[in-house]
């Protein structure tokens, strides 16, 4: 979805890759020279061509924006005062001195270094935002705090830039710097989980009733890391990406979490992880051995093992679920729950298990003859979390436009549904996802 660029032939698409290769784009100077070249290299024909051009071009200026809001974020972070619980570059080191940065030489040779700029500082650090949002949203559990966390990892970075002696890779300093403003949003917060409560005259079924998880947000693939921005697999891994586990590890302690996420999911040694939490490696291996059967204990018994089949699967069953929705057939709609389906609906109250249940709370807003009829559907397929997930927007009677109101991820387990998660419609946009959609398709 939108990452794929279109080539006229293989050696196309190679020549495309050299060029990328070869441009000087390690610099805010070669990356702008490199946009220049793009626009001058665009041709409105062939169509196919034409947009390969257009997609590349887009991707660089997005590139050199992000970049420019770092450096402007950078120039003005030195006034003002951080407000951080734990060390700003929570790497030990003994004597600071400056990063050293190339800088190009006469002809393009890049042989001397120099203190580290506003521009040179953004171009160093911006590579890692879409690792460093994977990580930050698995720590909080929030796609809108993980991109705050972000922000403050780079000015909590530029700030400490004179204290990084290069013992540890760039990527590792700021997964460092990442995880410990994540331990600070914690500690302001106090975030704990909590149970959904019965509400009056609403037939929630005769389970107990599952954790309310009242910050969770689901994280749009569209985001996630290219295999380019991608250095290691394990830190997208679709597995640990699921909604599921996400509200798994909220449950654990804000340490707990921390030293989970670094050495099971991102694979950091025991040692690596002591450095970056500023603790010993014997508290490391015991908070994760606390950690562990925690987790087990909150995640299904069974969970999907991930394939070409089972995406494939789970294609259809979206496509079913929203055909049923837009032709207002409950039955159809019914046919895809499994018995003991969940629905919850972060941060509202609303929660139901089990089919009966769900059942009894969609008939009266699916039926045009019901004074609860909410309106007419249509949706929009998207991915999230790793997940099958649709944008649901409805034309209430009497109006003309079909209008956001919920986002649907949906957990499978084989050709059922058995868990929906409903989020509200202003997270639309950081799925690619208009807000309104005409009355005519």
């Amino acid at each position: 979805m939108g990452r794929t660029s279109v080539y006229c032939s293989a050696a196309c698409r190679q020549k495309a890759y050299r060029d990328r290769r070869a441009a000087p784009a390690d610099t805010v100077r070669g990356l702008i020279d490199a946009i220049g070249r793009q626009v001058e290299d665009l041709v409105p024909q062939p169509p196919a061509v034409f947009y390969s051009g257009v997609t590349e071009l887009a991707s660089s200026v997005g590139r050199l924006r992000r970049i420019a809001r770092v450096a402007r974020d950078s120039a003005t972070a030195d006034s003002v005062t951080p407000a951080a619980v734990t060390k700003p570059s929570a790497v030990p080191v003994p004597v600071p001195v400056p990063v050293p940065v190339p800088v190009p030489a006469p002809g393009g040779s890049s042989g001397e270094t120099g203190a580290l700029g506003e521009s040179d500082f953004a171009v160093l650090v911006e590579p890692y935002r879409r690792e460093l949002r994977v990580h930050c949203y698995r720590m909080s559990g929030s796609y809108d705090d993980a991109e705050d966390l972000v922000q403050e990892t780079f000015l909590r970075a530029w700030r400490a830039r004179e204290g990084f002696a290069g013992r540890a890779s760039v990527r590792t300093w700021l997964y460092r710097i990442a995880t410990n403003a994540c331990l600070d949003l914690q500690r302001r917060t106090a975030r704990r989980p909590q149970r959904y409560e019965p509400l009056p005259g609403m037939n929630h079924g005769s389970a107990d009733p599952p954790a309310r998880v009242t910050w969770l947000q689901p994280y749009p693939d569209e985001d996630l890391p290219s295999p380019e921005e991608q250095p290691d697999a394990l830190a997208v891994s679709r597995e640990t990406l699921e909604l599921v586990f996400l509200a798994a590890i909220q449950h654990l302690p804000a340490r707990q979490r921390a030293v989970l996420v670094l050495r099971d999911v991102l694979g950091l040694s025991a040692a690596e992880t002591a450095e970056a939490l500023e603790t010993s490696v014997a508290s490391v291996n015991s908070a994760l051995q606390r950690a562990r059967p925690t987790l087990r204990d909150r995640l299904p018994d069974r969970r999907t093992e991930w394939t070409a089949e089972t995406d494939a699967r789970e294609r259809e069953v979206l496509r079913r679920y929203m055909a049923a929705a837009e032709s207002l057939d409950l039955s159809r709609f019914t046919e895809l729950l499994g018995e003991d389906i969940r629905l919850t609906m972060p941060p509202n109250p609303f929660w139901f298990v089990g089919r009966a249940a769900i059942t009894e709370f969609l008939r009266v807003s699916l039926d045009p003859a019901s004074p609860m009829f909410l309106g007419h559907w249509r949706h929009l397929p998207a991915r999230a979390n790793g997940q099958p997930a649709a944008g649901g927007y409805v034309r209430r009677p009497g109006t003309t436009v079909y209008r956001a109101q919920v986002l649907d991820v949906l957990r499978v387990e084989g050709d059922r549904i058995v868990e929906i998660t409903s989020f509200e419609p202003h997270l639309f946009p950081a799925f690619g996802l208009p807000l309104r959609l005409p009355a005519d398709r």
